[in-house]
């Protein structure tokens, strides 16, 4: 089983009970968004529903979702991740996106 790292905002690390920044998950089968976030919500619960609507499994608005510096947030969810972030070599990263004006 394929381990993923995933960088998440501090805010999700401190609700999530104080991890550190990067978080190493087990993924079961392939590496895309949906798979790595499905294996983040069952390694710790608390996070289900921050990240992801509940229901529907789609994306927070202000949510981004970056792999190896590109930003993956409007792929599909079901579209393989690059072979770094799969092998562990570089991190999903998580980011609460700013808005304001």
């Amino acid at each position: 089983m394929p381990i993923v790292r995933v960088e998440l905002p501090a805010h999700l690390r401190t609700l999530a009970g104080g991890l550190g920044r990067e978080v190493p998950v087990s993924v079961d089968g392939a590496v895309t968004q949906r798979s790595v976030l499905d294996a983040l919500e069952a390694a710790y619960p608390m996070l289900e529903g921050t990240i992801r609507d509940h229901s529907t499994k789609v994306r927070r608005p202000f949510m981004r979702f970056f792999a190896c510096m590109e930003d993956w947030s409007h792929r599909g969810l079901d579209e393989p991740l690059p072979k770094a972030i799969a092998e562990g070599r570089e991190p999903l990263m998580v980011v609460g996106a700013i808005a304001g004006g």
